[in-house]
């Protein structure tokens, strides 16, 4: 299927490397604390994801869910022993992940400004259900989102053209009107083929810029602030 063509109604975000800073550098800090290198982790990360049949995506086995998020943990442990002869606690992973990390403001303010404008927004998150409570204290989706679509509640996950297909109609447009801010290029060309437009997201103001230029013109304003 062709990318999207037309103007664009819904926006729909994606949380971590876009409302976050780049997840490189959230795992660089997350490690440093742990005591661990962060290619290490990722190492065993990638390796508890093979042993599920999940290639080398590393958050896979979480987010479908394919593991809890306890005996994700336990295995990233074990692989970090076995093969690296670290031994490490990984326990209440999400709480320690999440713990005083940024959120990106100026994305958040264009995302205000969007609904502002009468222009749908929505988070389309690979999302581990642990995880669930943690971003949303982080980045409160009251009065920001229209709609929340999450991989472990949906059953598919990005860049899978059924997580595209259920997230346009939640937003009640066509799937050339939707967009996709997205930090990974993997999901903005899934994005893509499934007739959305993608836009790759490097930094706020190139991101807002992008979005800006494919929003429809004939969206009317929504007065008094956010719809």
């Amino acid at each position: 299927m062709a990318p999207g063509t037309g103007p664009v109604r819904a926006v729909w975000t994606d949380y971590g490397g876009v409302l976050t800073p780049p997840v490189a550098e959230s795992m660089k800090t997350f490690c440093a604390r742990l005591g661990v290198p962060p290619a290490t982790l990722l190492a065993a990360m990638r390796q508890v994801s093979r042993d599920c049949g999940a290639g080398d995506d590393i958050l896979a086995p979480l987010d479908t869910p394919l593991l809890t998020q306890e005996t994700w943990e336990r295995r990233v442990e074990e692989a970090l022993a076995t093969h690296n002869g670290i031994r490490v606690d990984l326990g209440d992973y999400p709480a320690r992940w999440f713990a005083d990390r940024a959120v990106n403001q100026p994305w958040l303010d264009t995302l205000h400004r969007l609904r502002r404008q009468g222009v749908f927004v929505g988070l389309l998150s690979n999302m581990p259900p642990a995880w669930d409570r943690h971003w949303r204290l982080a980045v409160p989706p009251e009065g920001l989102f229209d709609a929340v679509v999450l991989s472990y509640a949906s059953g598919c996950r990005k860049p899978e053209e059924e997580i595209f297909r259920l997230a346009a109609e939640r937003a009640g447009v066509r799937r050339e009107e939707c967009v996709l801010v997205d930090d990974l290029a993997v999901n903005c060309a899934g994005a893509e083929r499934a007739g959305w437009h993608g836009v790759e997201f490097t930094g706020a103001a190139a991101a807002s810029a992008r979005v800006d230029a494919l929003v429809a013109t004939d969206i009317a304003l929504v007065p008094g602030g956010d719809a």
